[in-house]
């Protein structure tokens, strides 16, 4: 069973992003089926590169759209941005010095960011983009 399952309820309303959100919830999806199997060591390393590089071409996509669109919210959107790429690399750094107890806080932090910045902060710029043409 996945650890987070995309709906509708999570669409920004603009396909290359929701594409992207996607990407982020099949890594995440990755981890969880690797941690169930007792897996996680083997394919951690792999899987949060992946996720990390998810993460900068996702962010810069979205900013490159808020950025075209003049999006008010820019500047505080790519805070939350950076504040992720933050605790992401303190999750590799920790894995990289053999600390097993942090899969489990990782998947907690990352299921926990995604639903809320989903919903909440992306849900933000939804109608903006939407209302200059970006779908």
């Amino acid at each position: 069973m996945p650890l987070f399952t995309w709906s509708s309820k999570y669409s920004v309303g603009v396909k290359i992003l929701d594409e992207q959100h996607c990407e982020f919830i099949r890594g995440l999806n990755e981890l969880h089926a690797a941690m169930m199997k007792g897996q996680a060591q083997s394919v951690a390393a792999t899987l949060l590169s992946k996720m990390v590089e998810t993460a900068r071409k996702h962010f810069s996509s979205e900013e490159e759209l808020m950025t075209s669109t003049k999006y008010p919210g820019l500047a505080e959107h790519q805070g939350k941005h950076r504040e992720l790429f933050a605790k992401v690399e303190d999750f590799s750094s920790r894995h990289k010095q053999g600390d097993k107890t942090m899969y489990l806080e990782l998947l907690k932090f990352m299921r926990d960011w995604l639903n809320d910045h989903m919903l909440k902060v992306d849900k933000l710029y939804t109608e903006w983009l939407n209302g200059h043409g970006i779908h």
